[in-house]
């Protein structure tokens, strides 16, 4: 059994798809036994899209404002997972001083489908679907507690 991070920040390009996606799930599978927080490269613009997918699962993304690194009040952690290689290289540097592990999971942007509303809902969809499935793999709820 591997242990669980206490702190964990998920990161992305524009922290308004991939990373509060992941967030919001890691806080629906783990809720407070680990503190979980979201960042990308810059702020970008919130995404109308991932309310209505994480929704259709029963999770919640209550009041994301996208942040970027600079925005972060805290930047010890002892995960950082970074989800887009933009991110990964803002990552490394973020790291470089500090003994946080770092994890690059290559994540498909759906902001770039192409078609009808509903396609587009299907991207982001499978970015969800990927999400959950990594998450599960990586963080089993019966992971043991750090510290």
């Amino acid at each position: 059994m591997t242990i669980r991070p206490g702190s964990i920040l998920f990161a992305c390009s524009e922290n308004a798809i991939r990373s509060p996606m992941a967030e919001a799930l890691m806080k629906a599978t783990h809720g407070r036994r680990v503190f979980v927080q979201s960042a990308g490269v810059r702020a970008g613009l919130p995404d109308p899209f991932v309310p209505i997918v994480l929704d259709e699962i029963g999770v919640e993304l209550p009041r994301h404002r996208p942040k970027s690194f600079d925005d972060l009040e805290d930047d010890f952690f002892d995960l950082v997972v970074s989800l887009s290689p933009e991110a990964q290289h803002r990552a490394v540097e973020l790291t470089r001083t500090s003994s946080c592990e770092l994890e690059f999971w290559r994540m498909p942007d759906p902001s770039l489908a192409d078609g009808h509303r509903e396609a587009r809902l299907d991207a982001y969809r499978e970015l969800r679907d990927l999400l959950v499935r990594r998450l599960r793999e990586r963080f089993p709820p019966d992971m043991i507690p750090s510290g």
